[in-house]
């Protein structure tokens, strides 16, 4: 079952999303987020809730399926893409290694 986590500070879950990307493993984009949540490889998504509509719902259902932990940013794909240090929009990633990040233990 998908976990919804809906609370917290959205800057410390950009901290723990910049952190993962920078020392962990991960996986940026819906093709390659599905295939790690369709492997069971990815241990929590992340998307951006003002993103593509069926890219989260797809995104949403995987998880669900999956029992993988699905957590939402509050934002749209471009702030995503710049808390993912990139300079273009980013809907969701998967995260399979957090690194230093604490995304896997954090409720937001």
């Amino acid at each position: 079952m998908a976990l919804y986590i809906r609370d917290g500070s959205l800057a410390d879950l950009s901290n723990d999303v910049r952190l993962a990307v920078d020392t962990g493993k991960v996986s940026l984009g819906y093709r390659e987020v599905l295939r790690a949540v369709n492997s069971n490889s990815a241990k929590a998504v992340v998307v951006a809730s003002k993103g593509k509509k069926d890219i989260v719902e797809d995104i949403n259902h995987a998880c669900r399926i999956a029992g993988i932990k699905l957590i939402q940013f509050n934002g749209g794909s471009l702030d995503f893409g710049t808390v993912c240090g990139k300079p273009y929009s980013v809907n969701t990633i998967a995260v399979m290694d957090p690194g230093h990040s604490k995304i896997l233990d954090e409720e937001y």
